[in-house]
């Protein structure tokens, strides 16, 4: 559910276009992502001690890890990045 209100307020500052709330945003994003990697990397293991077909959900869970990284990595670059206002 964070994750949709983090996306609908992304839509909304689109309009809006506040840095502050930008800025907020990119940490929530943050905090968001590294409890999605920390929910993903149990669940994965979890997945590994059950039966069933274990190539499509390893192949699913590395994709979902691969997501959150990439999430967290554009959020954290958001808000560790300098803006150039030339």
């Amino acid at each position: 559910m964070a994750l949709f209100g983090i996306i609908l307020a992304l839509i909304v500052n689109l309009f809006i276009g506040n840095s502050v709330f930008d800025t907020i945003l990119s940490i929530l994003g943050v905090i968001v992502f590294s409890g999605l990697t920390a929910y993903d990397t149990q669940n994965i293991k979890n997945t590994l001690y059950s039966d069933g077909d274990l190539i499509k959900k390893e192949i699913l869970g590395a994709l979902n890890l691969y997501l959150d990284f990439v999430n967290l990595f554009l959020d954290l670059i958001k808000l560790l990045g300098k803006r150039r206002d030339d």
